[in-house]
């Protein structure tokens, strides 16, 4: 898994807190124009600026897809963008996407995939509303993720669900295996941690690694932080992020890194030409934000000023 794709798994015990799935809105009767191709492929939505598309597609040497969770990951990277642009533009632009990453034959397959994938999220929407709310944790988040698997071969091949949910699965039935654990109270303290030390004994290596991956992007980051504070400059940093991650990895961050900083910069010279107008009119302070800020831009403004 690429480390972008470890960002954004970070929050992957929420399952246990019922986020099971994400319910994506009907689209729209009207037709929605296509957005036009962008010459920066991550400004496909404000929020995304400074990231970069999830999933690590792949084919196969006979010219097939690989049916892996990358390839949600990448549907789901776009589909966070839901609310800033319609479904339809979101799907129209996940497909560009998949043929630029992809030769003809796989790019069609991811295709058809995609379809699947929306009805199954717009099926998934519809069918918790008939789940019961429960008081327990873990009876809820399981209840959800056996309806989850109830519904998919209404909209995959057992190989494509295999391939798609199977590793979210077994994270997600590792964590509910470990809540039901913690939450057993007839348990000592000794017997808890034998328990949980047979899971992590059982535990595929991929699942290992996806668990650990919080605390070394952390571990990491303190690292990082470290080394600033004592002087490194941007090489060693990047030589860091590259032995712990990947060179392609740390050479986004880098790139993260730099936008951060100029946004930065942008708000310290906004803050004091501000700062430097007194009580002046709102028109005029109007003013001066468009000067440095788009309109999206300035929603981001309120915890700075």
């Amino acid at each position: 898994m690429s480390a972008p794709t470890q960002w954004k798994r970070l929050g992957a015990g929420a399952l246990v807190a019922g986020a099971l799935y994400v319910a994506y809105p009907k689209p729209e009767v009207a037709a929605v124009a296509a957005a036009p191709p962008h010459t920066d492929p991550f400004a496909f939505v404000r929020s995304m600026e400074g990231t970069r598309p999830d999933g690590d597609l792949r084919q196969s040497a006979e010219g097939q897809l690989v049916v892996d969770a990358e390839l949600g990951h990448l549907f789901d990277y776009y589909l966070a963008g839901l609310g800033e642009k319609d479904l339809q533009a979101i799907r129209a632009e996940i497909e560009r996407e998949l043929e630029r990453r992809l030769a003809p034959g796989p790019a069609a397959q991811a295709k058809r995939l995609l379809g699947g994938y929306l009805d199954y999220k717009r099926a998934l929407a519809d069918a918790e509303k008939s789940l019961v709310p429960l008081a327990d944790l873990a009876k809820s988040a399981r209840a959800r993720l056996e309806l989850k698997q109830r519904l998919r071969p209404r909209f995959f091949s057992a190989a494509d669900a295999a391939g798609l949910f199977g590793a979210g699965d077994a994270y997600d039935a590792d964590a509910l295996a470990r809540l039901d654990i913690d939450q057993n109270g007839a348990l000592t303290p000794a017997q808890r941690e034998l328990q949980l030390a047979a899971l992590d004994k059982r535990m595929p290596a991929a699942l290992r690694a996806d668990r650990e991956a919080p605390t070394r992007v952390m571990r990491t980051e303190a690292s990082v932080q470290t080394l600033r504070a004592q002087g490194a400059g941007d090489d060693e940093v990047y030589r860091l992020r590259a032995a712990a991650f990947s060179p392609e990895a740390a050479g986004r961050l880098a790139d993260l890194d730099r936008e951060e900083s100029a946004w930065k910069g942008r708000i310290t010279a906004y803050l004091a030409q501000r700062a430097s107008l007194g009580a002046a009119p709102e028109a005029m302070l109007q003013k001066v934000r468009d000067q440095h800020f788009s309109a999206e831009e300035q929603r981001r403004l309120g915890a700075y000023e």
